[in-house]
């Protein structure tokens, strides 16, 4: 066995570590380094690259500014509901059958008893309903469908539809027969005929409206709604693997380690 002739190393000569010397200052965890290139990254931190909302690439958003848009198209979905709803009064006003009634003396009677025109003016407000909310549900996709739709489309859709439904029935029930009876009587006298106001005797079907736009709107989303790309097939090769080697911190490996240079240890 022969000894090697290589001149000492300075860094071992003065009784510093040559490991702690070949670390870079930076790769110290912190808080005994200040934050560089090789500081850890935040993990609730957005990731990098465009908005996820408007597709613009810039510098990252706070929570608000993200908020902000979603709140703009809910509360757009929301108003034109509520337009709508107006337009449905008009319509259930128009199109539900009415109770005819009569005067008889010192009474009011059905002119036909066994009519189904309560029942049937909540067939029309329900089949009314169910028409606003897939029209709504469909606008609203073909509308928001490049930004994938949200939940505040969803959520427009459901308080819209069902705050206009309500509200189409007060305007129906407002622009529909008189609901003064004695008055409409007395106006009519002995033997006249007039019609009774029209309301809802199934409250439920106030649901009509956001229920139907809610099916559609699911059913429109999983059918044609945007989607991520799919990932590669499992045959097709990903990217080149980095070498272990080449990102490896000069100065860490074994020889750092023990101190003793490579080709020293081959000698030995």
């Amino acid at each position: 066995m022969t000894v090697p002739n290589t001149p000492p190393d300075p860094a071992r000569a003065d009784g510093t570590d040559a490991v702690a010397d070949a670390v870079p200052a930076d790769a110290v965890p912190a808080p005994y380094a200040a934050p560089g290139p090789h500081a850890a990254r935040d993990p609730y931190a957005p990731p990098p690259g465009p908005d996820l909302v408007t597709g613009k690439a810039g510098p990252a958003q706070s929570p608000a500014q993200r908020l902000m848009p979603e709140l703009r198209v809910g509360a757009a979905t929301l108003l034109a509901c509520l337009v709508l709803g107006v337009v449905m009064g008009g319509l259930w006003a128009w199109l539900a059958p009415k109770v005819p009634l009569v005067v008889d003396g010192n009474k009011i009677l059905y002119g036909d008893p066994e009519g189904e025109q309560r029942a049937g003016a909540d067939s029309v407000f329900v089949l009314i309903g169910l028409g606003m909310g897939i029209l709504t549900a469909l606008g609203a996709f073909l509308v928001t469908r490049k930004r994938g739709g949200g939940i505040a489309v969803a959520v427009g859709l459901a308080v819209g539809g069902l705050l206009a439904s309500v509200g189409a029935w007060g305007l129906g029930r407002w622009l529909g027969p008189s609901r003064d009876l004695i008055g409409e009587a007395r106006r009519v006298g002995n033997g006249g005929h007039f019609q009774a106001d029209i309301d809802l005797g199934a409250y439920g079907a106030v649901l009509a409206w956001p229920m139907a736009a809610m099916v559609v709107l699911l059913a429109l989303s999983a059918a044609f709604g945007k989607r991520e790309e799919d990932p590669p097939p499992y045959w097709v090769p990903g990217p080149p693997a980095v070498d272990a080697g080449a990102g490896a911190v000069p100065g860490t490996g074994a020889g750092a380690a023990t101190g003793v240079p490579a080709e020293d240890r081959r000698d030995a």
